[in-house]
């Protein structure tokens, strides 16, 4: 829970205007070395202008009356000795300034309003904390190996567990995800505007009107070429009023130019007024919706916007950590929001300079940057390429229909392996879960049923997988045939097809283009090679929602997207992609948190234990143990026959015994679970790893639950999501090292609903900890040791008084 007296001395004592010189002096740090002046610039800084900027900004912490009022992380003492613990590891030539990157990110980087106060804050606490870690107690760094070396864990927005989504925070971890972000792609434009029917027509038409006339929109001559009206010095607030009278007149002309109605699209141009739908608050400047009549001072929801924009009045805006970042942000938001989404297209306007961008499952590409009052005929042709494009061509997925109000997908599968494909139409009843990321998995999972069988739910889920992973539908089939419990289980997958062609990124979402032919593209901030002979057909408009099912799995991808070999090396020189996968399951519940009881929850959390164990006993090794991955059912047999409790989501599953590598760029994962063994780099990822991540899971529920699906909010552990591996090591460690300090955390943060389980929990940590130490030998019969202390701790009085109360 957030501790208030904390926040209360860190509200009564602000830092005010106390860091700027250190701001001024980061500043004059990047101009000198000609980088922007965002997180990345900390990245590509030396060690000695590291250190001149750390040292003042912690000198100024310490000197703060604050830092004399807040608790010391040891429980003794002030903050203030810390920070002199701290400043003093800084001047160590030895001293690794990753582990204050978010401090330093926070104090000169993102700070700009008081409410960052707090921030600061903890990330003095978690800078301490790494310090004190590592110094203490993190053991060499050994060689990884095996599958954590096969896929690495990368950062995700996706994977943050009861977040309150502070952009600070989000944005740390969102450029991460992203990458590298290719700009001046050849060929962009005519990937994804060329389809669009009559647009060339149409635009020369309107544009050959906008220069026509004595009081021409767009003028040539000595005094000045461009739009009429265009604000000099390009203000935000000026370019948006003239982009909305501007786009008004284009999407007038659009609406007479064709015999038919167009799709009801207007422009969006609103300046700093949030839009609904996000968790933190989300503003968006410019853009484009659906079925809405926006107005500068209109409200919409994320789910309305159809291609998002982004004003900067600065043309050096045009970069990384500026508007691309920004319209990075956006795009996460309208995928969140959309849950039929593939990708989103967009534009950023810096100055007069316009780019237009793609955001999808591997990041993000833009066009070659053009001058709107220099070539004004492309900016109309792009414009109007947004009010014409059809939604498949925005990006949503051609392969859920809706019709009459309701929404489905058809499959062909086959009832039996000697049987013939029989096509199925399965309604579906609802969203499940959409991961909010842009580039990874981004998992949707929807409940529906058969049209002929309404009253047995189905699961379908789809996620983007990386073209080298073992098929997380083959996985699924082969635990079901092998008779493994409490997983959910099999009923159907195949790989998506759009318009004829496997729904993979880099051939049919990017139509073929090769981020090797960017501007200033580096081979190694993607590990691309111009060996890998691929051989793209650009996007095409043909028939959609062609698949390829179950039954057809085994047979090769087409040449062009065909995995790459399973050996580090052979992967390593390959560029990425992920290919659109659809399973359906034939088992339904709801996330564990959600749990009625308290004996419930821990009835479930057994019930997942013995289902890792029979997974693995089906030669499966999960590696994604989390909170939406732990599922419970407390509806009637007869309501829903499905497992009372049961495991989910094997995309990162691997065949335990198997040799070799799998390939794959990247390992995702919920990271606030992740056993500190995993985070410190372990040689093989082991089950208990997985039993780790159970204990850890129980002990987040119980820490930012009050009753069922209750969640109080923000907590301290909410950092868990954004720290280093380091100072997360250092965290978790500070959990469970110290019986005395374990139980006194759990009484100041467990909420009161789940204060009864302190001692079961506290019971666990010590099987999963033997002496407080992170386990260090295999031992298979930790599963009966947890499965006793659960089923022991679902008879204790106190877990069962009450319980009813706060039942939802």
């Amino acid at each position: 829970m957030v501790d208030e007296p904390r926040r209360k001395i860190i509200r009564d004592n602000p830092i005010g205007r106390g860091l700027d010189a250190s701001r001024t002096s980061f500043h004059s740090i990047c101009q000198d070395k000609g980088l922007d002046k965002g997180l990345d610039a900390l990245a590509q800084l030396g060690q000695d202008d590291l250190r001149t900027l750390a040292l003042p900004v912690l000198s100024s912490l310490q000197s703060f009356p604050a830092s004399g009022l807040l608790v010391s992380k040891a429980g003794r003492g002030t903050l203030r000795s810390d920070l002199l613990k701290l400043i003093s590891a800084v001047t160590s030539d030895d001293f690794d300034f990753v582990r204050i990157h978010p401090l330093l990110g926070a104090a000169v980087v993102f700070a700009d309003k008081p409410d960052d106060d707090d921030d600061i804050w903890d990330q003095v606490y978690l800078a301490v904390a790494a310090t004190t870690a590592v110094a203490a107690s993190t053991p060499p760094r050994r060689t990884i190996a095996s599958s954590i070396q096969q896929t690495p864990w990368l950062r995700n927005t996706g994977s943050f567990a009861n977040s309150s989504g502070y952009r600070q925070y989000v944005d740390r971890v969102l450029k991460l995800e992203l990458g590298p972000l290719y700009v001046g792609i050849p060929q962009f434009r005519e990937t994804f505007f060329g389809a669009v029917a009559d647009l060339q027509t149409a635009s020369d038409l309107f544009f050959k009107r906008c220069i026509e006339g004595d009081d021409p929109r767009f003028r040539r001559g000595t005094g000045w070429t461009g739009w009429t009206g265009w604000p000099k010095d390009a203000s935000p607030d000026d370019v948006l009023c003239w982009f909305a009278k501007w786009s008004e007149a284009l999407a007038a002309f659009a609406e007479d130019y064709k015999s038919t109605p167009t799709r009801q699209r207007r422009p969006l141009a609103q300046l700093n007024k949030p839009i609904r739908g996000s968790t933190a608050e989300r503003k968006l400047d410019v853009g484009f919706v659906g079925d809405h009549e926006p107005g500068k001072d209109s409200k919409c929801h994320w789910g309305q916007i159809l291609v998002p924009g982004e004003l900067k009045s600065n043309p050096s805006a045009d970069a990384a950590s500026s508007a691309w970042l920004d319209l990075g942000r956006y795009a996460r938001e309208v995928l969140a929001a959309q849950d039929t989404r593939r990708f989103v297209l967009g534009f950023t306007l810096c100055g007069s300079l316009m780019r237009v961008w793609l955001f999808d499952r591997l990041g993000g590409i833009a066009s070659e940057r053009f001058d709107i009052n220099q070539d004004g005929l492309q900016f109309v042709s792009t414009i109007l390429g947004f009010l014409w494009m059809s939604e498949e061509e925005l990006g949503f997925d051609p392969t859920i229909i809706t019709e009459n109000g309701q929404r489905f997908i058809e499959i062909e599968r086959k009832a039996e392996p000697e049987a013939e494909a029989q096509t199925e139409r399965l309604i579906i009843d609802g969203k499940v879960q959409r991961v909010p990321c842009v580039a990874g998995r981004a998992t949707t999972c929807w409940k529906a049923h058969r049209e002929d069988d309404p009253r047995t739910p189905l699961i379908i889920k789809d996620s983007w997988q990386y073209t080298e992973r073992d098929e997380e539908g083959e996985l699924l089939r082969e635990a079901t045939k092998n008779g493994a419990v409490n997983v959910a289980r099999y009923y159907h997958h195949e790989t998506v097809y759009v318009r004829g062609e496997v729904d993979d990124v880099r051939g049919n979402v990017r139509g073929g283009l090769n981020v090797m032919e960017a501007e200033k593209y580096r081979s190694g901030q993607s590990m691309a090679s111009p060996s890998t002979g691929v051989s793209w057909k650009g996007r095409g408009s043909s028939n959609a929602g062609l698949k390829r099912t179950s039954s057809q799995t085994s047979a090769p991808l087409p040449p062009s997207k065909r995995p790459c070999s399973a050996s580090p090396t052979a992967a390593s020189t390959k560029l990425p992609n992920r290919v659109h996968r659809r399973i359906v399951l034939r088992d339904y519940g709801k996330p564990i948190h959600e749990a009625s009881t308290r004996a419930a929850l821990l009835g479930a959390l057994e019930g997942c234990i013995e289902g890792h164990g029979s997974l693995r006993k089906a030669g499966l090794l999960h590696r994604d143990i989390s909170i939406n991955n732990l599922m419970i059912n407390e509806e009637k047999k007869e309501d829903n026959p499905s497992w009372a409790s049961f495991l989910i989501d094997l995309d990162l599953a691997i065949k335990e015994q198997r040799e070799g590598v799998s390939g794959a760029k990247g390992k995702t994962g919920t990271r606030a679970f992740m056993a500190i063994g995993a985070l410190l780099g372990e040689q093989q990822h082991s089950f208990m790893h997985d039993l780790e991540s159970f204990f850890w899971v129980l002990f987040w529920i119980c820490v930012h639950y009050e009753g069922p699906g209750q969640d109080i909010g923000r907590t301290e552990f909410e950092s868990w999501n954004y720290e280093t591996d380091s100072q997360l090591v250092g965290s978790k460690k500070g959990v469970i090292d110290d019986e005395d300090d374990f139980l006194k955390i759990a009484a100041d943060n467990f909420t009161p609903y789940y204060e009864p389980l302190i001692p079961w929990v506290n019971r666990l940590r010590r099987k999963v900890f033997p002496n407080g130490n992170r386990w260090k030998k295999e031992d298979p019969d930790l599963y009966s040791k947890m499965i006793e202390i659960l089923r022991e701790a679902q008879q204790d009085p106190k877990v069962l008084e009450d319980g009813a109360d706060h039942t939802v």
